[in-house]
């Protein structure tokens, strides 16, 4: 789950990392009166979406020549003009694609007087089951550039949780970043203070982009991007409650009802398989036979007729669906089982494209028994090459 950079700050505030006065605000009004508040004179006018290069993006309903979803205002009036400018427009940027995303919440924050900008991430490292720290003296805009182009200049530092956050980590990325005196001190404490946030608050990523050295030599987080394991959010009810919906696909959202993973992908195959590897293998073989899948969808091991039923209902939803690829290994999920929920999706949504179904495992001969004996023109396979290829033909005949 990921949350927006003005809920981030808020949180690592409260393990008592230090981040430039900031208020959010939904309304021009609120964006105006957020600034108010603020000492001044610099104001910084931050558009709230969940993706990031925000300053270099622009807005679809804005001429081409206008600036981009960070702005800095000198005055009350630049902050209404601004916030008038991002609030109900679609900011696109390199992380969004050409749709975009609508701006609807705005963070107003006080200007920083910055020396130099650096980069700071947390993640989990699942090769070592680690948490790596990774920092660069090459912070700002860039670092997507900093790390293709230069990657010896990004550096990482790696934590057994067991062992803790140490004081020779929060040396190692002072001495990364090259501080020296009163700001290596700053670094150390403030390492330590984002990685017991990374931990207590169960985050699988944590990006600062930039930690800021302001021209009074203070270490400050100048912007946060963080996100969390949503297996462990039933731990943190606060967390979940900054859950901001209108930010996810509403497929996505209907999908986290049941329990189902999905993403939706550009094709024209739906997919719905049990396990994330045979999932992956099946849009695998989709391609390799020349069409593209149109997500990602994997029920579980152990789904109900009405999970069954939910997925396959939430497949027919995409109007890019042309044709539907079933394929399940029954192993805990029993094959009659995921026959019923096809049969009954089908149905209840009046199936208007083809349809291939590849079952395998226990109860299979049920399974092909109940899609046989249906009376929906349902085309079965007999393994996972075989399914590729007729929902191929299928759609191409179809069309």
């Amino acid at each position: 789950m990921n949350i927006h950079e003005y809920q981030a700050k808020e949180l690592l505030a409260k393990f008592g990392v230090a981040i430039p006065a900031g208020y959010a605000a939904m309304t021009v009004d609120e964006a105006v009166a957020a600034a108010e508040r603020l000492p001044g004179p610099l104001y910084v006018v931050k558009s709230q979406i969940h993706a990031g290069g925000r300053g270099k993006g622009k807005f679809k309903e804005l001429a081409a020549d206008a600036k981009g979803g960070v702005r800095l205002s000198k005055t009350l009036d630049e902050v209404r003009a601004n916030a008038t400018d991002m609030l109900g427009n679609t900011l696109v940027t390199i992380q969004t694609g050409d749709a975009g995303k609508q701006v609807n919440r705005l963070y107003v924050t006080d200007g920083a007087d910055i020396a130099k900008e650096y980069y700071l991430s947390m993640l989990v490292d699942r090769a070592t089951g680690r948490i790596a720290v990774v920092v660069s003296t090459e912070g700002g805009m860039d670092i997507e550039a900093v790390a293709h182009d230069t990657p010896e200049l990004i550096h990482s530092i790696i934590i057994d949780p067991v062992e803790g956050f140490q004081p020779h980590h929060g040396r190692a990325v002072a001495f990364a970043l090259g501080l020296k005196g009163d700001l290596y001190k700053q670094a150390i404490k403030v390492s330590g203070q984002l990685y017991e946030a990374f931990m207590a608050s169960d985050m699988e990523m944590l990006e600062v982009n930039p930690l800021v050295e302001t021209t009074d030599g203070q270490l400050l987080v100048l912007d946060a991007k963080v996100s969390f394991d949503g297996n462990a959010l039933y731990r943190h009810k606060d967390i979940f409650a900054l859950r901001d919906e209108s930010e996810e696909d509403p497929a996505e959202i209907e999908a986290s009802k049941y329990d189902l993973a999905y993403i939706k992908l550009d094709g024209n195959i739906g997919c719905m398989v049990n396990g994330a590897g045979l999932a992956m293998a099946t849009m695998d073989i989709i391609k390799l036979n020349g069409a593209f899948p149109a997500n990602f969808l994997d029920v579980g091991g152990g789904a109900s007729k009405e999970k069954v039923t939910a997925a396959f209902k939430l497949i027919l939803s995409d109007p890019a669906v042309e044709g539907i690829l079933v394929n399940i290994f029954g192993g805990i999920m029993r094959c009659d089982i995921i026959a019923e929920g096809i049969v009954a999706a089908a149905k209840e949504v009046n199936l208007s494209v083809p349809l291939v179904v590849r079952l395998e495992g226990t109860n299979v001969q049920q399974g092909k028994d109940i899609l046989a004996n249906s009376g929906l023109p349902i085309v079965s396979a007999d393994d996972l090459g075989d399914a590729a290829k007729k929902i191929v033909a299928q759609v191409k005949q179809a069309a």
